[in-house]
């Protein structure tokens, strides 16, 4: 969004409410347990950034998710999103939030609340200086159109059934690999002492946001294929994709410590550190237990805590 259409945009009907940074916090509570732990770790303006991100990218997320949704209304609503992402509208986006909200997606109470403060979580992207503003909208933009080329190849009802591992590959890259190429971005920004990381760190953020969603799609495939989400074929072999998401996880593991070794500031070490942590440890559980297995709240609580010990003894943080 340009200068000129941010004017455009704060003109119009009186410079609508955005969300305050308490409103995103308490949003992320509702909508991730991970991200919730992990975002505030952030220094500003870089918890702020990332916050706003994270919320728009859950909000499109419902659409690809909505299991009340016919595929077509899943469609209908991503183009919408997407249109507001590349032409800011106050009044567009109150309208097109009372139409999602007349026949919601889904029943989740935390992703509902989250929709109706699509409008302010908007004013609070729009409201960004420029580049980070142009940086989450053009990702969350990709991830949008990546959401509805998959959505347009399921079915009519809305369900999803992958074909196979390189169709997950695939689709995790849309959902998660752009969000890691996103964040990458934003560490970079203004942070000049990272520079001789970039191409670094650049090649290894889409694998990154992969080896994390990869590890969620195996915890929760019981649940997914119960609500029409098929990532993983019935009766498939899960052995190559557990091998994909342990390469994947050492991938990322290597970015977390690259960071550690450029000295970043430590709040973006510990952002990127923690959910690689929780995700090793979850993938171990599932492969010992089956789907559905997750860690229980004092095994995150103890993560954190080692996490917070090896940063400050210096120890490497994965």
């Amino acid at each position: 969004m340009t200068m000129a259409k941010a004017k455009e945009f704060d003109a119009e009907d009186g410079r609508p409410e955005a969300c305050s940074e308490e409103e995103i916090a308490l949003l992320l509570e509702k909508t991730s347990r991970t991200f919730a732990l992990a975002i505030p770790l952030l220094p500003e303006p870089t918890r702020l950034h990332v916050g706003v991100a994270y919320l728009l990218f859950r909000i499109a997320d419902t659409f690809e998710d909505a299991e009340l949704w016919q595929r077509e209304q899943k469609l209908d609503a991503l183009d919408r999103f997407g249109r507001l992402l590349a032409q800011p509208s106050a009044a567009e986006a109150r309208a097109e939030t009372a139409r999602w909200l007349a026949e919601p997606p889904c029943t989740d109470p935390g992703y509902l609340e989250l929709l109706r403060r699509a409008p302010a979580v908007l004013a609070a992207c729009w409201r960004l200086g420029e580049a980070p503003r142009r940086l989450i909208a053009e990702h969350t933009r990709r991830t949008v159109q990546g959401m509805a080329r998959f959505v347009h190849g399921g079915a009519d009802d809305g369900s999803l059934a992958l074909a196979d591992v390189d169709e997950l590959k695939g689709y995790c890259y849309v959902v998660a690999g752009i969000v890691g190429e996103m964040l990458t971005e934003l560490f970079l920004l203004g942070r000049k002492a990272l520079t001789p990381l970039s191409a670094f760190l650049r090649q290894r953020s889409a694998g990154f946001g992969e080896a994390l969603q990869l590890v969620n799609i195996l915890k929760d495939s019981l649940a997914d294929a119960s609500h029409g989400r098929r990532f993983l074929s019935a009766g498939a072999d899960l052995a190559p994709v557990f091998r994909l998401a342990r390469r994947d996880l050492r991938v990322a593991a290597r970015y977390v410590l690259g960071l550690q070794r450029a000295a970043a500031p430590r709040g973006i070490v510990a952002f990127t550190a923690l959910p690689v942590r929780l995700a090793q440890a979850t993938l171990a559980r599932v492969e010992e237990n089956g789907p559905g297995a997750k860690l229980s709240r004092p095994e995150v609580f103890g993560i954190v805590e080692s996490l917070n010990l090896a940063l400050d003894q210096g120890l490497p943080a994965v």
